[in-house]
């Protein structure tokens, strides 16, 4: 059962979850944190979350919610989950148990019951090369509504450097083309900000939405939506990028696994490569908070490591 199905209008259980959920910035965020409060539920105790099961918790002690939580991270290590998604879900029951507590339903606090999983710095961030690229681009068919439709989407990964989540959010009104602007919610951001737009990229996305038509289309429709015939017509989910961008790249012949994410590395390395490493540069189109993540980019990009290593043994 959903956690939204409950009866809000007689269960305060059900209104701190809605209250929960609704102070949420976006609504992949909302489903994802109601799926991973779901997922703590079943895995502890073996059965479907109800609201009994939900009142049950949030009577027990401070002492046995600590052990709850520390049991499912260590359920969640076992799994060998990403140490991005168990912090995730970790944070997803935290944070119901804050509202709650805010609320009057429990007399406890997860806030400190468990720390994060340390994540390991970016490895590979090299992607694929332009060249590469090319070939991707080159196998969309422009004759197709879909071949347009990847086509943009593509230039837009590329050009711009965006998150597969930051794409399948973008709405007909985002797109401003007189204005050569993009309006995207970026990663951790209550609010939509502008990206500027080459001219290719302006096109491509001009010529996908004039074979799409504008008959029943509002501002409010996604700009992307999904061309199978079981899902036609609704919004391209983030699944549904990967599965578009691992395609292609796999008819391309690349042997690197590709995802959106690694076109974005790809954009990022390409213009540290072009712009001689000026990194404050590339921070507007990567648009990372923290200069250090690209430092990242830059040296993996210039294989310092390998440079010392070999002068170190030239005298040998």
């Amino acid at each position: 059962m959903k956690l939204t199905r409950f009866n809000s209008e007689s269960s305060p259980i059900a209104r701190a979850i809605a209250l929960w959920l609704e102070d949420k910035s976006s609504a992949m965020t909302r489903r994802e944190y109601e799926k991973d409060l779901r997922y703590f539920f079943k895995v502890m105790s073996g059965k479907e979350v109800d609201e009994e099961l939900v009142s049950a918790f949030l009577k027990v002690s401070q002492s046995q919610a600590n052990a709850a939580l520390m049991a499912y991270k260590a359920t969640l290590k076992k799994r060998e989950l990403a140490p991005t998604t168990i912090n995730r879900k970790i944070s997803a029951v935290k944070s119901f148990i804050s509202t709650a507590n805010r609320l009057g339903l429990c007399q406890y606090s997860l806030k400190d019951a468990v720390s994060s999983e340390k994540l390991k710095p970016y490895r590979d961030t090299s992607g694929i090369p332009l060249t590469e690229f090319k070939k991707v681009l080159a196998l969309c068919d422009l004759t197709t509504l879909k071949g347009k439709r990847d086509r943009a989407l593509l230039m837009l990964f590329w050009s711009n450097a965006l998150r597969r989540n930051e794409v399948s959010l973008l709405d007909i009104g985002d797109f401003v083309p007189s204005r050569r602007i993009l309006w995207v919610k970026g990663k951790g951001r209550s609010e939509k900000e502008s990206v500027d737009l080459s001219p290719k990229t302006i096109k491509a996305i001009c010529d996908w939405l004039a074979e799409r038509g504008s008959a029943g289309i509002k501002s409010s429709s996604p700009l992307f939506i999904a061309l199978d015939s079981r899902s036609r017509g609704s919004r391209l989910s983030g699944d549904g990028l990967y599965k578009i961008i691992r395609c292609y790249c796999k008819d391309a012949g690349i042997d690197k696994l590709m995802s959106p994410h690694r076109i974005r590395h790809s954009s990022i390395t390409t213009a540290l490569d072009k712009s001689d490493g000026d990194v404050r540069k590339v921070q507007k189109l990567s648009r990372h908070k923290n200069l250090n993540t690209l430092m990242i980019y830059d040296d993996n990009r210039n294989n310092d490591q390998l440079e010392l290593s070999e002068l170190l043994e030239e005298d040998l």
